[in-house]
């Protein structure tokens, strides 16, 4: 797709710096400017590539802008570059349109409902009393088990595994090869061994979810394990049996939480953070990347940590830790002084 400055200026409500018609066919990361392509600068510490860049068209915020200044790209000022530039690449996205109908080699129980405008790839497999709702889309190679409820506009990409009974919500994505719904990790000691105690619940995600690629989120062994409208889950993550995730949390990466955890909303839980199961965490709590949380946590608290303790004290005591060696030093001259003193 072609468009010109004036044009995009227009979709973010932005003023041009310059020649209104030039011309872009895509974009570039600011470092790696190409003629043709847009950019954006959101930040002071970018503010140096607006001389150098060799993008033809920057968006950039306003207060990085000096008065009477001149650029070699032509500037399209905006009071935040970065929510502008976003706003560009979901009119993007949606401009490319999704798919629609149903390819060859697909295999979809005659019980199963789907919605108006839903797109299923092929080789992608719907079983006996599903339901996809209106312009949901399931790429190829997808398995959906027996009962499933999809939503509306939901994005299931290839090599995703839905098992019985789950729900999904509206507008949710979740990436490839993520598994939802398999069997929660409960087994009883046994005098020759383990016995495996049966997960006969399913996963709940509400509205407005995504989910990365590679993911595992285990059916409750009964009722449900829930994640809540609106959070964010990254690649690689383990969300065990029972689980209640609540509104608008993100996940980084590795992230393992253990079984019948609760956590609160609006958290944001780092990457290797390791939670154990049977605790509560509250909201607005923020967790350092591979914090082990092995005790419930209050609304509003920052950890650091392995196990995880206030980010304040953590600090504190790791100045401490540094010093270690040299504070028994210290501490053995001091005793050795002593003994000598008590010895005279």
């Amino acid at each position: 797709m072609e468009f010109t400055a004036s044009q995009i200026a227009s979709f973010i409500e932005g003023e041009i710096l310059g020649d209104p018609s030039a011309l872009i066919t895509g974009v570039s990361p600011i470092e790696r400017g190409e003629k043709g392509h847009m950019s954006f600068i959101a930040q002071e510490k970018f503010a140096p590539h607006l001389k150098t860049s060799e993008c033809s068209v920057l968006i950039v915020s306003r207060n990085l802008l000096k008065e009477n200044e001149t650029y070699p790209s032509t500037i399209i000022a905006v009071e935040n570059a970065y929510l502008s530039f976003q706003v560009l690449m979901h009119m993007y996205q949606e401009m490319k349109g999704r798919k629609k109908g149903i390819e060859p080699h697909t295999s979809i129980d005659d019980s199963a409902v789907l919605g108006e405008e839903v797109y299923v790839g092929s080789f992608s497999y719907i079983s006996k009393n599903s339901k996809i709702g209106e312009g949901s889309q399931i790429y190829p190679q997808v398995y959906i088990g027996q009962n499933v409820k999809i939503g509306k506009n939901c994005q299931i990409f290839s090599g995703v595994r839905i098992y019985d009974y789950c729900v999904i919500g509206d507008n949710c994505t979740i990436h490839a090869n993520t598994v939802i719904g398999s069997d929660g990790f409960g087994f009883q000691p046994m005098e020759k061994g383990y016995s495996k105690i049966p997960q006969l619940g399913n996963v709940v995600i509400e509205n407005d979810v995504e989910i990365g690629s590679n993911c595992t989120i285990d059916r409750g062994t009964i009722g449900s394990t829930i994640i809540g409208e609106g959070t964010k889950i990254d690649n690689l993550i383990q969300i065990a049996h029972n689980v209640v995730v609540g509104k608008h949390n993100v996940i980084a990466a590795q992230a393992g939480i253990a079984g019948s955890t609760t956590i609160g909303d609006w958290n944001m839980i780092g990457g290797q953070v390791g939670v154990a199961g049977h605790i509560t965490l509250g909201s607005k709590v923020r967790i350092q990347a591979q914090a082990g949380v092995n005790a419930s946590v209050k609304d509003g608290e920052t950890l650091y940590g392995s196990p995880a303790f206030e980010a304040g004290n953590f600090r504190r005591s790791y100045i401490h830790f540094k010093n270690l060696s040299q504070l028994v030093e210290r501490i053995n001259k001091l005793e050795q002084n002593s003994k000598e003193s008590s010895n005279e």
